[in-house]
């Protein structure tokens, strides 16, 4: 796989976004619009963003949408923090997600550290 969609994080990324369709579709989320609709575009947003830096034509245009990405992935676990404080989540879940989300943040930083240098 070449551009993007090579990118391990960039994987791994659509695929939370897909997990967090699947949970915000059911129980209390089903009741509230507000709070799935920002959980579902900050989980689009961080795969998104990383695709669009990297078609960029520079890997300087490329770092600012990574950090784009990287603010979307702080957003996200703000989002599932409130998520799991008022029911909407359980335990299990938020732990599964919050280790996901950081794991990611860490691969993200490793590409920007990365792609920083090559500028």
């Amino acid at each position: 796989m070449r551009g993007f969609r090579g990118l391990k994080v960039w994987q791994e990324g659509k695929d939370l976004a897909v997990d967090l369709y699947k949970i915000t579709q059911k129980g209390a989320f089903e009741r509230d619009f507000s709070l799935k609709d920002q959980i579902r575009r900050a989980g689009v947003s961080f795969p998104s963003n990383i695709a669009e830096g990297d078609e960029r034509g520079t890997n300087r245009e490329a770092v600012r949408f990574f950090y784009m990405a990287k603010g979307s992935l702080a957003e996200l676990q703000t989002q599932l923090e409130i998520a799991f404080a008022i029911g909407y989540i359980d335990e299990a879940t938020f732990r599964r997600l919050d280790e996901k989300c950081a794991s990611l943040g860490k691969m993200l930083g490793s590409l920007i550290k990365f792609r920083s240098k090559k500028q």
